[in-house]
């Protein structure tokens, strides 16, 4: 049984790989700022900061493996805030890089992003290609053993209004409206939470070791069709819908320019229908609501 640590297990990502890594029979250890609704029992968690030293010191040492989701993922955010985001995503991941290299763990995940492709994204796609980087360094210097796993639109349970498709339905639901920052005929492979996360649990086998991943649906559908979608299903075709394209700091048609460093592509079969995941969000949305009423 190896010993896993999982940076970021409280939060969407996450706590779902922490999910799955336990399935797998591995012992599973969360580290992160607050603690986690989504904790089994039988995984332990630590609070701490991914800036301190000490906090990370007492989570990686013993470890085997160590997941890294931490730091700031919503692109608007990080626009608002690079200096922050190169704190807690950069400096973070480099603090971990090191104790990793110092406890000589066998192999770091690290979250990272398809937009490390794209001419789009921003202050949020320069900080994934710093780490990437640096990783890939600590590898070439020191022998530390990577994989990178370059997520796309990834959507499910436990997600925020941060997330994509979580933010359309709460909209919908309690403003009747939806706005997007973009074109609508931007495309997107949403890739459900569950897959992705299976996916990332098993690329421990050593196929993947100092390799880049990249973690996207099987299917291709445009933001417009994606909205009808969830007219149809919420059964309200009155709901307003915007498209602002001049706000837009995300990709159009696909997040990929030419770039040397290419990625394996796994996806998840069977996976999960899109249908059925916009049905899950839609309740777990509907119950929030109704609870913040009470």
């Amino acid at each position: 049984m190896s010993k896993v640590l999982v940076i970021g297990g409280s939060g969407f990502l996450g706590s779902h790989v922490a999910d799955c890594l336990l399935e797998n029979k591995h012992a599973v250890t969360i580290f992160d700022k607050k603690k986690s609704k989504y904790k089994n029992n039988k995984q332990k968690i630590i609070i701490g900061d991914v800036l301190s030293d000490k906090d990370l010191t007492k989570a990686i040492k013993g470890k085997d493996y160590v997941y890294n989701f931490s730091g700031i993922s919503e692109i608007d955010e990080v626009k608002r805030n690079p200096v922050e985001a190169v704190k807690q995503n950069i400096l973070s991941n480099t603090i971990i890089l090191d104790l990793c290299k110092k406890f000589k763990i066998k192999r770091y995940i690290f979250g990272s992003s398809i937009y490390v492709h794209s001419n789009s994204g921003n202050f949020y796609k320069s900080t994934k290609i710093a780490c990437e980087s640096i990783i890939e360094s600590y590898q070439e210097v020191y022998g530390l053993n990577f994989t990178i796993l370059r997520y796309g639109s990834v959507y499910g349970l436990r997600s925020d209004s941060r997330n994509g498709i979580y933010n359309f339905i709460k909209q919908a639901i309690k403003n009747n409206k939806i706005n997007f920052n973009g074109k609508s005929d931007a495309l997107r492979e949403y890739i459900h939470v569950i897959d992705a996360s299976k996916i990332s649990a098993e690329i421990l086998n050593n196929h993947y070791k100092n390799k880049h991943v990249i973690l996207t649906g099987n299917h291709s559908i445009k933001i417009r069709d994606l909205i009808t979608m969830i007219k149809n299903i919420l059964n309200k075709e009155n709901i307003k819908i915007t498209y602002n394209e001049t706000k837009n700091s995300h990709y159009h048609m696909t997040p990929y320019n030419y770039n040397p460093k290419f990625g394996i592509k796994l996806t998840s079969n069977p996976s999960i229908d899109l249908g059925q995941g916009l049905l899950e969000i839609i309740k777990e949305i509907d119950e929030d609501l109704k609870s913040e009423k009470k």
